[in-house]
């Protein structure tokens, strides 16, 4: 893990960090030495500190279900009360297949990924198609858009798929977008790319995974009438320190809910920037998808929907956004 996030950032955080992550989610691996018997362990007590599990019985509170809305007759949202609130964000990408793409830009407030869907390279498409020229127009409809203009994800992911599917683009891909607009988050996801929200170190909003049947997402394609029409869309009042984690399923696919809020809740502890949390995740995940001894969200639903016994994770292309909501 200490390989994958760089010498900078472990530099400007701390660099007990990789083996603080892997003593308190069980994986079997210690960069630094191990103390002899008798002796403090400076990473068990860092971990301990700093990535606490919750306690016993405290509930989740995370809400699982986006709520739909409605958008107004030109196609854009209704008005919502602007506040002095903006979002500041940072990526990181960690490539296996190299079928991930994002966007984000600051002046509208909105992030977004996307993730190609891999079955389309067996058949010798570039399965990366979709999702880039997805995520390239949907930046480029942001960097046009009026001074001021508050951004509907759906309305944006709408206009973004219209093109590349006129395009003639080939492949399929699965989308998350999450804006700030005034004083609210808004989202859409397709598929198994979602989002995640925290605030004051908890888990407060979790996309729902869109899937036909196990391991296998809906998706957009060029040849898909029904265009965005499934896509999950919602929106929430945002606060000033609010975190917000948007990824491809090779973040969701190997880190749960509880592992990134603990993840989460150390980087707001110790002064992460939207960068450091970025790659600490994204480097957690890579380590977890390699892992054949401990559970992830992925292998603990492959035991629910086919009963197969296996404790792993899934290697793939991770892309992890944080964006940080500021006054």
């Amino acid at each position: 893990m200490e390989k994958l996030i760089s010498p900078q950032t472990l530099s400007e955080i701390d660099e007990r960090i990789p083996d603080a992550l892997r003593f308190a989610f069980g994986i079997r691996y210690r960069a630094s030495p191990t103390p002899n018997p008798g002796e403090p362990d400076e990473i068990a007590n860092f971990a301990a500190a700093l990535l606490p599990p919750r306690a016993p019985g405290e509930p989740d509170t995370a809400a699982a279900v986006p709520a739909k809305r409605e958008r107004d007759e030109d196609g854009d949202e209704e008005d919502v009360p602007r506040r002095d609130l903006r979002m500041e964000f940072a990526s990181w990408y960690l490539k296996r297949h190299d079928e991930d793409a994002h966007f984000g830009h600051a002046e509208t407030g909105v992030v977004g990924v996307a993730d190609g869907v891999g079955g389309y390279r067996h058949h010798g498409v570039d399965a990366s198609a979709f999702a880039r020229e997805l995520m390239r127009s949907a930046h480029e409809e942001a960097v046009t858009a009026p001074p001021g203009t508050r951004v509907c994800p759906l309305t944006l992911l709408e206009r973004a798929y219209e093109r590349t599917a006129a395009s003639g683009t080939p492949a399929a891909s699965t989308a998350a977008i999450v804006s700030l607009a005034g004083g609210a988050l808004r989202w859409v996801n397709v598929g198994d790319s979602g989002f995640a929200v925290f605030r004051d170190g908890r888990l407060l909003i979790r996309s729902r995974k869109q899937q036909s049947h196990f391991n296998c997402p809906l998706s957009l394609k060029a040849e898909d009438a029904g265009g965005v029409a499934g896509a999950e869309v919602g929106e929430a009042p945002a606060a000033a320190g609010d975190v917000v984690v948007v990824g491809t399923d090779g973040l969701f696919d190997n880190v749960s809910d509880d592992e990134l809020e603990r993840i989460v809740g150390m980087g707001v502890a110790m002064g992460f920037s939207p960068l450091n949390m970025a790659e600490v995740v994204a480097a957690f995940a890579h380590e977890a998808a390699r892992c054949t001894y401990r559970d992830t969200p992925y292998s603990v639903e492959k035991r629910k929907q086919l009963g197969a016994a296996s404790t792993c994770g899934k290697p793939d292309d991770i892309t992890v956004v944080v964006a940080f909501i500021v006054s």
